[in-house]
């Protein structure tokens, strides 16, 4: 089992056709946040998950709960709180790329605080942190402990897939991201995460300060341009993206970051001694899978992301 741990959401999508009133807004809402999309992620793609978030008990709340009911998800560690469901307000631009505004301020999922934390039995192969859980409180705290305490005994994967919506401060954002890292064995970030946290600083020189920590994997991901893996033993290599007709990118981060965990768990590849083995060939092979699964994602509107049999 992998543990995700972070924010489970509604994404409102913009339905307002152009010459419609102004005085009418038409949304659709569709379950989301990163972290809740990779949990439900890795269930499509064969991998047994839990997400480790705290759900309200109102409408939407509920039917986040039903939604990874019906997914297969494990409610073992959803913690439930008399609180809002945070609402994640999306409009698609021109090519696809999703801009957000949230409300979330003393919402469900950013309630769990240290008495919250889990104890993971040996089913817990790995965990996943990754958006802006990581930085707002008091869940941002009550992770990076679960990262600190778990860090060299299981597998622990980052996505920092930033959001400025929720937490503006890009200070707090770089600081936390880098004692994050310290404790990660694999990263995916993509190229406009690391523009925001350190604009104008060339890719290599962030990754290699990264790698010098125990990370052994970092992949950055470039939109159309494809993806490029920096692995500490084999150096870095790029492959392109897979050509498809987009209708938005919701979501295509947190499929491409469960394709590689469901990679390396077929592989049975899925703890820190398993990636040190690695070849280059095998992380090839693990980025192309990755890469697949995304683009599949971009093809259809909101976070739809791929079933296993798809992949085929």
């Amino acid at each position: 089992m992998y543990l995700v741990c972070g924010e489970a959401l509604f994404d409102f999508f913009s339905e307002t056709e152009a010459n419609g009133p102004a005085s009418q807004v038409n949304y659709k809402a569709i379950a989301g946040g990163s972290p809740f999309n990779v949990a439900v992620g890795l269930r499509r793609l064969g991998v047994e998950s839990a997400l480790l978030t705290g759900l309200s008990t109102d409408y939407l709340g509920r039917r986040l709960q039903q939604v990874l009911l019906n997914e297969g998800v494990s409610a073992q560690y959803l913690v439930e709180f008399d609180a809002p469901t945070t609402l994640a307000m999306v409009a698609v631009g021109a090519n696809g790329s999703p801009h957000y505004s949230f409300r979330g301020e003393g919402c469900a999922d950013r309630q769990l605080s240290l008495a919250h934390l889990p104890d993971l039995g040996p089913e817990v192969r790995g965990l996943h942190f990754g958006s802006f859980s990581l930085v707002v409180q008091p869940i941002a705290d009550t992770l990076l402990a679960l990262m600190q305490r778990e860090s060299g005994r299981r597998l622990i994967s980052l996505d920092p897939n930033v959001r400025l919506n929720p937490q503006p401060d890009i200070e707090l954002w770089r600081s936390r991201i880098a004692t994050l890292v310290q404790y990660a064995d694999l990263i995916k970030v993509s190229d406009e995460d690391l523009e925001l946290l350190y604009p104008g600083v060339e890719p290599k020189a962030i990754v290699e300060g990264w790698l010098g920590n125990r990370c052994q994997l970092v992949f950055l991901t470039r939109g159309g341009q494809g993806a490029t893996v920096f692995s500490r033993q084999h150096g870095s290599w790029s492959l392109p993206s897979c050509p498809v007709k987009i209708a938005d990118t919701v979501g295509a981060g947190d499929t491409f970051q469960a394709a590689l965990i469901a990679w390396l768990t077929e592989q049975q590849l899925d703890s820190v001694e398993g990636l040190h083995t690695l070849t280059r060939e095998q992380i090839s092979a693990m980025l192309e899978f990755a890469i697949r699964a995304a683009a599949l994602t971009c093809g259809k509107t909101g976070p739809d992301l791929p079933y296993r049999q798809q992949l085929n």
